[in-house]
């Protein structure tokens, strides 16, 4: 389904004149095409997991081929993916949304910025980061990653100066599949630049590039969204396990249609991260249960994605440890309210 529905509307944008006539027709074109094909990319996902097929090799070269086309390099990512779910909302060993701390010196600028910008300014800087340039500056440098691998970290070598860590994100074992993973999306670039001299670099931007970049944002605003929230804690080393970090994950209510089309991933988190291993489509049966047999520990927030959003962009920039021995919590800016 997801992968014919994303054909379908890449077919519809190779329809749509490159005249300014039709330029309004391009953005409702790369919401819907990047919404949709944001499908494969979950269902390569769940590849990633081993939750997708008994098959491994089917199952590694759907997930490859989809991520690749999707210029995601798929066993880099499968790896750092795999040590997030290992570690959490782990604030040293965490892999992805790790939080600045109020102390450090990005957390200083992280923080002074936000009391210079305010909570509206800043807030629009914030979302314009993350769901804009969040996923690139992730790959290429490990944006938000954990102190304990160092910065900056890539997902796509491991050469100097992308390995200065205490603990190694891609220790050399992941090497070969790292460099297979460059091949593919090398491939991928190959084709784009083909179709850019057959078609035009305009036709090749417009029908691939502009909901590459809504695949990206929706990627960004669904993780964002599952770890981080003002009453979300993330925590040290002594005071860490990996139950504590895998329940601070939060399910929301995305809707019958984005549910459909991008199979629960942000309705379904919590039992997500409980045991990556089960199907999307068994996912909703096990968050029920879930729900039932742990409802204080089962986290859902039933806000409106766009006000949580809004929420989190304006008022999450850098975290404080509550007390001794507790988690590390978002801290109200200047003007932001309690």
């Amino acid at each position: 389904m997801s992968l014919s529905l994303t054909l379908l509307t890449y077919g519809l944008g190779t329809q749509i004149p490159l005249t300014a006539m039709a330029a309004p027709l391009w953005l409702p074109y790369a919401v819907v095409a990047g919404t949709v094909a944001g499908g494969c990319w979950v269902i390569a996902h769940e590849c990633g997991h081993r939750a997708f097929h008994p098959n491994p090799r089917v199952e590694a070269t759907v997930g490859f081929v989809l991520h690749s086309l999707l210029l995601v390099p798929y066993f880099s990512w499968q790896h750092s993916h795999a040590v997030h779910h290992a570690n959490c909302n782990h604030m040293e060993g965490g892999e992805t949304h790790v939080p600045p701390r109020a102390e450090s010196r990005t957390g200083q600028i992280v923080a002074g910025m936000s009391r210079r910008l305010g909570p509206q300014l800043f807030g629009i800087t914030s979302l314009i980061s993350h769901l804009l340039l969040g996923w690139p500056l992730y790959l290429l440098f490990g944006v938000a990653g954990g102190e304990k691998y160092g910065a900056p970290t890539s997902h796509f070598t491991t050469a100097a100066p992308f390995r200065n860590g205490k603990r190694a994100l891609f220790p050399n074992a992941c090497l070969p599949l790292m460099q297979l993973s460059n091949l593919g999306l090398l491939a991928m670039i190959g084709i784009l630049i083909m179709a850019a001299i057959q078609f035009s670099p305009a036709r090749m931007l417009c029908v691939y590039g502009l909901p590459y970049l809504v695949i990206n944002a929706w990627l960004v605003g669904y993780t964002w969204l599952q770890h981080t929230d003002t009453d979300i804690p993330h925590f040290s080393t002594a005071d860490w396990t990996w139950a504590k970090g895998a329940l601070q994950t939060v399910d929301r209510p995305y809707g019958p249609v984005l549910n459909l089309l991008h199979h629960g991933i942000g309705s379904t988190h919590v039992c997500h991260h409980i045991n990556p291993r089960i199907p999307h489509y068994n996912a909703w049966k096990a968050t029920t249960l879930l729900r039932l047999r742990f409802p204080h520990l089962v986290r859902h927030d039933p806000t409106p994605i766009h006000r949580a959003l809004w929420r989190v962009a304006t008022r999450c920039a850098v975290v404080q440890q509550a007390s001794a021995g507790g988690g590390f919590f978002y801290q109200p800016q200047l003007g932001q309210e309690i």
